[in-house]
């Protein structure tokens, strides 16, 4: 990446799970490091604790510290596990 789109770049720490050990996983939910979960390939984003979150493909799912960070990666709220925060998500783009 040419260092004038670097610094313009957000600083993000997503994580992808299938880089990590379970070890690693366990020991950033248990410090706060991982809040949130989300699919890299369907670009949504909700709580560890989702029952759709955890059906999906190790390597398909990336891991947050924030909403902010899933935010400003231009990943969506989950309508499941985070329905108020959807239905802003979804009023929003209709509007």
């Amino acid at each position: 990446m040419p260092w004038a789109l670097s610094f313009m770049m957000p600083l993000v720490k997503m994580e992808q799970h299938s880089l990590l050990t379970d070890s690693t996983v366990r020991q950033g939910i248990k410090n706060g490091k991982i809040l949130f979960g989300g699919n890299k390939n369907l670009k949504i984003y909700g709580t560890l604790k989702c029952t759709s979150g955890k059906r999906m493909k190790r390597k398909n799912r990336v891991f947050f510290t924030s909403e902010e960070e899933a935010l400003s990666m231009e990943y969506r709220p989950c309508g499941h596990c985070m329905k108020t925060a959807y239905k802003k998500w979804k009023n929003g783009f209709i509007q």
